[in-house]
């Protein structure tokens, strides 16, 4: 690795007095206002939505993860089976790190392997069936895999390709910059944790250049504020239009509302796991000996006393769909199997009543605020619809910065949680949230309410080994048919995305949520 970094000093070097072959190119800056706030710049520290929104502007992937969930060459040009469990990747020659430095299959060990060991195990759901990565030449790279994967590709496409040379550097070093080097669309210019990062356009992008000459990612969980910012013209686009602030952008003649469908599914997560549940206290707040989020009975009272549609149709303002299971119908697992439990407060006093707590008991639920639609709304109107059945609710929400990390750990009894549900398929979402947690295997990540069913853990198990997919199909719909009739957790709603925009610029909606700024187009280039 010496080499490498004598190379790339000689190639800074070069850069004072080098032109870039683009530099002609129009100087046109895009500020876009994020709904949500990183807490890295490190692409392998945290796999949330904003985490990997954020790292895509400044690294690549082996594979592109397209708008719809496709596999598309990205830094791997082709790949093939060379059996049931070795993936071989054929590397993209001639491609440059930000600092003029030589990608290669290097790169791609350092990563892949750093991501699947990290302390953190942010990546665990993605990284837990790497067995080993090798280097077979300087631009072919085999994956090695426990077990049979049909997921490796959509896997791969979540984990960044940093440079080799900071395979054991901090997270600090990333934020800092100094690591904060990658090979895509934009470069690492400055980071302020909790306000913005900046970016400046890579002219020598190996797909091309991109429009925006410099890149701000602004980091505005409030509602208000971000949508003032675009009101005042500060902004081009934002992510998470405020449901209240429709009208005042329709009636703007300068700016507009983008919609689309996201996959994005939101629910409550219960506590299942421990027999004393910190959050959950008799009606007089005196302590229980267990805990009732274990029964059945009691997890169905709490999710027919929700009104689902009235939660999407007035809190979010229709900016969301009713959800009964990971997902809708049409995408691959969904199950006709499930129950579809329907509002009715009154049958749910009587389950309560049959679980021995015909007085309720009381609990307080836990939720981000700026990190879903409406999500600090969300949850004081389901802790008022719990308090309509005899619970007596607390709602506590925080930053998702404060928050995100507890939920993961299992801190809280009962909570909002989301996954994005990027596959189209229910492996994905049941590995993270509803898998016995087992670091070892990388199950059971964002499993925060405790859920361990052996049952789910076998099928999981034969699904995400399955590469026939008439085989692997029932596996998909049984494992929605286990999670939502035994309700380990308590589905809302899917999320709709809905962007604000200057009427100078055009996107199409993806459906993981991600508003990346290569992909933002100025309304005269269509």
């Amino acid at each position: 690795m010496g080499n490498k970094i004598l190379q790339r000093v000689a190639v800074l070097l070069l850069a004072t007095i080098a032109v870039p072959a683009s530099s002609l190119a129009q100087d046109t800056p895009l500020v876009i206002g994020m709904s949500t706030t990183p807490t890295t710049l490190d692409p392998h520290e945290d796999s949330s939505a904003v985490q990997s929104a954020t790292s895509r502007h400044i690294w690549d992937s082996l594979i592109n993860l397209t708008a719809t969930s496709g596999s598309a060459p990205e830094l791997a040009t082709e790949w093939k089976n060379v059996d049931a469990t070795h993936w071989e990747f054929k590397l993209r020659e001639g491609v440059k790190f930000h600092d003029g430095s030589d990608f290669n299959a290097d790169d791609v060990v350092a990563s892949l392997l750093r991501a699947r060991d990290k302390p953190s195990q942010g990546f665990a759901s993605y990284t837990r069936n790497i067995a080993n990565v090798t280097a077979k030449d300087p631009y072919t790279v085999v994956v090695e895999t426990r077990t049979p994967d049909p997921l490796i590709l959509n896997s791969l496409s979540r984990i960044r390709i940093i440079s080799a040379d900071c395979k054991d550097a901090s997270v600090q070093e990333f934020d800092s910059g100094k690591c904060a080097v990658g090979t895509g669309a934009y470069s690492f210019d400055s980071y302020s944790p909790g306000s913005n990062l900046t970016l400046k356009r890579n002219d020598n992008y190996f797909p091309g250049a991109s429009h925006w000459s410099n890149v701000t990612l602004r980091f505005l969980p409030d509602d208000g504020a971000r949508l003032a910012s675009l009101l005042s013209n500060e902004i081009d686009i934002i992510e998470a239009l405020p449901a209240d602030g429709m009208s005042r952008v329709e009636g703007n003649d300068k700016l507009q509302i983008i919609n689309g469908q996201s996959s994005r599914l939101v629910y409550m997560g219960v506590d299942v796991g421990r027999d004393v549940s910190p959050f959950v206290k008799a009606a007089d707040g005196s302590a229980l000996e267990k805990n009732p989020l274990k029964d059945m009975k009691v997890r169905k009272a709490l999710l027919m006393s929700i009104n689902r549609p009235a939660i999407v149709d007035r809190v979010m303002q229709k900016n969301g769909t009713v959800a009964d299971q990971f997902v809708a119908e049409g995408y691959a697992g969904h199950s006709d199997q499930v129950e579809n439990v329907a509002y009715d407060p009154e049958a749910a006093k009587a389950l309560l009543a049959e679980a021995g707590y015909p007085d309720g008991f009381s609990l307080t639920l836990h939720g981000p605020s700026g990190r879903y639609v409406k999500d600090a709304e969300v949850l004081q109107a389901v802790g008022q619809m719990f308090t309509r059945i005899g619970i007596k609710t607390r709602v506590e929400v925080m930053p998702w910065s404060m928050y995100s990390e507890n939920y993961s750990k299992g801190t809280y009894s009962t909570y909002l949680g989301s996954w994005g549900v990027n596959t189209g398929e229910t492996t994905n979402p049941a590995v993270a949230v509803v898998a016995s947690r087992d670091e070892e295997k990388g199950t059971g990540r964002y499993n925060g309410g405790g859920v361990s069913d052996p049952k789910i853990d076998e099928i999981l198990a034969k699904a995400s080994s399955t590469l026939d997919e008439a085989e692997r199909l029932p596996l998909l719909q049984e494992l929605s048919t286990q999670t939502f009739n035994n309700l380990w957790i308590l589905p809302l709603h899917y999320e709709n995305v809905v962007l604000g925009a200057k009427k100078s610029v055009t996107y199409t909606p993806r459906g993981d949520k991600y508003t990346l700024a290569y992909e933002v187009k100025p309304a005269s280039s269509n």
